[in-house]
Formats: structure tokens, C-alpha cells, sequence
């Protein structure tokens, strides 16, 4: 008997392997077998037998098999966790620690699968946590990745033959009760400023109304968070809202966005949270950086936000969270917040 696969599988990168990717991969399928049912690993087959080891001490391992391509698939049998080994086997790293050697496969998983993922190979890409440090200490080509976000970018615009500034794409962090999309994301404070820029801001606001349309089915309802404080209090705090913003927001209704604001951050989020069964007023914030859009989703809880880069030719969605290298290898890593990526991949393949 052999897994039955109705439809294109997801790839779930492995991450990290001295983070906790691995594990919680191990705990997602323990938990939710059902969900991550046509789902496979890119990563590292010793490094999830490990992984299995850790959070089932004592148990019976559960069986890890080795796939050459994600059509492999179909002959995996049941309750069994494919791994398709990316490159040479990783030797067994000290946990949580910088290794370059993990920076490296880690982003060749990344590459491998979303190329797979544009070829039309896999129908989604799941992405476990990178570590930023190991990433830039492999060396070209990861050193020039900041993160997740900006590889995939790439890995797109060599696909499409086009510079990486003609693929535009955004950072979407959600939950049940919220969803915040980013103008800029891995950046220093004084460069996030400098970004606010009418074109940036407009291009998040065309891309956010395109992507989570698609998934709403209607021309979704958008706050914009001001950069300053009180939305800068009519320029009194500054003119960006004057100067920047508003006019980005008058060219975006032109073309058909719904958009209000833009509003005094340290309230607009509210706004938008879904909470007891009631509808929310917005049904995204666009926030003008990083902190200022991923604080509120993350206090509501890191275990239930998920990722998801807009703008790409394919979809992708990451846990909220790191590797959490003070806590890896020791099996008590939460894995609901990848069980909840890959249930927003599903929803979104279906949209």
C-alpha cells in the first residue's frame, strides 16, 4: 500500500537543522498527520531521524524514508515521513550553535524547493526557520540574503529573467484575529524610514489588494498605520502621512483598493482584530515597518502567526517564529504555529 497523492505536494524546508525545524516537523507529523498528508521534507534524512529521536525518547522511531523527487512520493508508504536529501548528508552538528555547514543546506533546501515550486513540481512551499547568522557565515550565494523573503524574491526574478527590483514582494504576518502586512522588512529603523516612499507604499498596497483578494474573493478592506506618531498629528509630528503616504493612497483607490487612514498606529490594530465571533473594522493593516506590523500579531501569540510572502510566483508560508537555538535539540518545541503554515497553504491553494 503506498501513499495516495490526489494532488501536487507541499515541501516543507527543513530549516536549521541545530535549530528547532527540524523538530517541530517531527512533532507536525505526530500531531497532524492528516494535514500533512502529500507532504514531504526537503532537508536532511539523518537530521529528521534525529529529529524523531528527540521527541519521542524511548518510543519507537517513526520511519523516515529517503525520496529522490517529489513525484517519489506515491510510493511512500503510509505513516511514514518522506525526506528528499538536499546535497550530501549533514554530519550530526551540536545543537543550537552557528554552523555554516547548516546555513548552507538550509538554503539550498530553500532554493531547491521554490524553484521546484515555480517549475510547477510542488504546489507549495512550507518554510521552517533559517538562522540568519549560519546563513551569512556559509558564504556566497546566502550571504546576501537577509532572509527567507529576499531568497525566494531572487530565486523568482532569475525564473522570470528580471531584476529582483521588478519582483516586487511583501511580507503578510496573520493569525485568526489579524493580518498586517509590511512596506519594508529586513532592514535597519533609518533605512525602514527612508523607505517609506510613495512607491513603496503604493506597490504594498496594489500587492496586498491583489494577493488577499484572491483569498477573500473581494477587494479586501485596508488600514494604513501612519509612520509617526498620532499619524503625525496633521504634520505637527512630522510630514510623511502628508507627503508620502496619503498621495500613495490616493493613487491606490484609483485603482480600486479599499483603504482608510491613514491611522494612529498605536490604535489602528485594534481595529482590525477579530475577537468574540465579531467581525473586525479592517481586514488587514499595512504598516510602514517591520516591528511596528509584526509586534501586535505576535503578542496575540507567536504559536498561531504565520507568514506569508506575497507577490511571489508560487505559494509560500513560514511559522512565526526562529530557530530557537536556546531550546533546540531538547524536544519541547511548539510545532502549531508550522502546523498552522501549512493549514494557511492549503486555504490559499484553494483560493
Amino acid at each position: 500500500m503506498t501513499t495516495h497523492v490526489e494532488h501536487k505536494p507541499i515541501a516543507i524546508t527543513m530549516g536549521d537543522a541545530a535549530g528547532i525545524g527540524p523538530e517541530i516537523i517531527a512533532k507536525a507529523y505526530l500531531q497532524r498527520p492528516d494535514l500533512l498528508q502529500d507532504c514531504f521534507v526537503w532537508g536532511d534524512v539523518g537530521s529528521m531521524r534525529r529529529a524523531f529521536r528527540q521527541v519521542q525518547p524511548g518510543g519507537v522511531p517513526y520511519p523516515v524514508a529517503q525520496i529522490a523527487s517529489p513525484q517519489d512520493l506515491t510510493e511512500v508508504p503510509p505513516h511514514c515521513v518522506p525526506v528528499l536529501q538536499a546535497g550530501d548528508a549533514l554530519p550530526e552538528l551540536p545543537m543550537g550553535r552557528v554552523h555554516a555547514v547548516a546555513g548552507a543546506f538550509a538554503g539550498r533546501c530553500v532554493m531547491q524547493a521554490a524553484e521546484a515550486a515555480i517549475r510547477g513540481d510542488v504546489a507549495a512551499l512550507v518554510t521552517a526557520p533559517l538562522h540568519k547568522e549560519a546563513l551569512h557565515a556559509a558564504g556566497t550565494p546566502f550571504d546576501q540574503f537577509p532572509g527567507h523573503t529576499e531568497m525566494l524574491q531572487a530565486v523568482a526574478a532569475g525564473h522570470l529573467g528580471r531584476p529582483v527590483s521588478e519582483v516586487p514582494v511583501r511580507m503578510m504576518l496573520a493569525n485568526d484575529e489579524l493580518r498586517t502586512v509590511l512596506v519594508s522588512i529586513h532592514v535597519s529603523l533609518r533605512e525602514a524610514i527612508a523607505a517609506v516612499t510613495v512607491e513603496n507604499v503604493l506597490q504594498t498596497l496594489l500587492i496586498t489588494h491583489a494577493s488577499l483578494g484572491r483569498v477573500l474573493r473581494r477587494a479586501p478592506r485596508m488600514a494604513v498605520a501612519g509612520l509617526n506618531p498620532h499619524a503625525g498629528e496633521g504634520g505637527l509630528f512630522g510630514r510623511e502621512e502628508l507627503d508620502v503616504i496619503v498621495p500613495a493612497m490616493q493613487m491606490a483607490r484609483a485603482q480600486g483598493c479599499l483603504l482608510s487612514g491613514p491611522w494612529a498606529p498605536d490604535t489602528v490594530f485594534m481595529r482590525a482584530r477579530k475577537k468574540l465571533g465579531l467581525d473586525a473594522e479592517f481586514d488587514v493593516v499595512v504598516a510602514m515597518y517591520h516591528d511596528q506590523g509584526l509586534i501586535p500579531v505576535k503578542y496575540l501569540g507567536v504559536e498561531k502567526g504565520v507568514n506569508v510572502t506575497l507577490g511571489l510566483p508560487l505559494v509560500r508560508t513560514s511559522p512565526d517564529h526562529g530557530t530557537a537555538f536556546d531550546i533546540a535539540g531538547r524536544g519541547i518545541a511548539d510545532p502549531s504555529s508550522l502546523i498552522e503554515a501549512v493549514r494557511m497553504a492549503r486555504a490559499l491553494l484553494t483560493s
